[in-house]
């Protein structure tokens, strides 16, 4: 089984934990982790850009001029495209979706070899227990301590204790998200990842 290092509260190594091979030593395959990193993105992605086309522009009621004799092409209204001010043409719309359907066993994977590569190159940082106390400085004081300070990091918690929100939430470079709900994106934007035994046994349960 893998194993990786874990630290007190002091920020010294108190012993190794033990990972379910399942889960944290699977193959890795870059391609899905890159199919799903970017479904989720634009699944989060809102369609913004709008554009009017000759239908919605206002104005242009009236041909601009008579139709032969004035020795100009022809037009039967300014808000055509070709004119400037008019219509767009295949412009963007805010209705265009770009929703797309995340297989859940292939997310599930892809999240298991996120936590394999961070396995891998040491960046999954094991704690016995977290403060409790919900004061900043406490925990800036204990991550000064453990690799990845710094660094973009984010910890897996294994509930949304509103305590350890407060802490760290004006870390810099430090995030918090739940254990249950991390994605490949999480995993992804952040160099390291802390978590405890217990948030260990939650991703083992869901991955498995």
């Amino acid at each position: 089984m893998a194993k990786v290092k874990k630290y007190n509260l002091e920020g010294k190594e108190s012993g190794e934990i033990e990972l379910d091979d399942a889960v944290f030593s699977v193959k890795i395959n870059k391609s899905l982790i890159h199919q799903i990193y970017t479904s989720i993105l634009s699944n989060s992605r809102q369609p913004w850009a709008d554009s009017k086309d000759k239908s919605e522009v206002r104005g242009g009621g009236k041909k601009p001029w008579k139709q032969k004799g004035t020795g100009r092409a022809r037009h039967g209204s300014i808000r055509s495209p070709l004119w400037v001010g008019g219509g767009l043409t295949f412009g963007p719309l805010k209705s265009r979706n770009y929703k797309k359907i995340i297989n859940k066993k292939m997310s599930r994977n892809a999240v298991k070899m996120a936590l394999t590569d961070k396995v891998l190159e040491n960046k999954m940082i094991v704690l016995e227990d977290l403060p409790k106390e919900g004061k900043t400085k406490i925990f800036v004081e204990l991550l000064t301590k453990l690799p990845g300070f710094g660094k973009s990091s984010v910890l897996l918690a294994e509930s949304n204790d509103p305590k350890i929100n407060l802490a760290t939430r004006n870390i810099e470079k430090f995030d918090m998200q739940q254990a249950k709900d991390v994605n490949v994106v999480d995993l992804l934007n952040h160099q390291f990842i802390f978590i405890t035994p217990a948030g260990v046994e939650i991703l083992e349960k869901r991955l498995k």
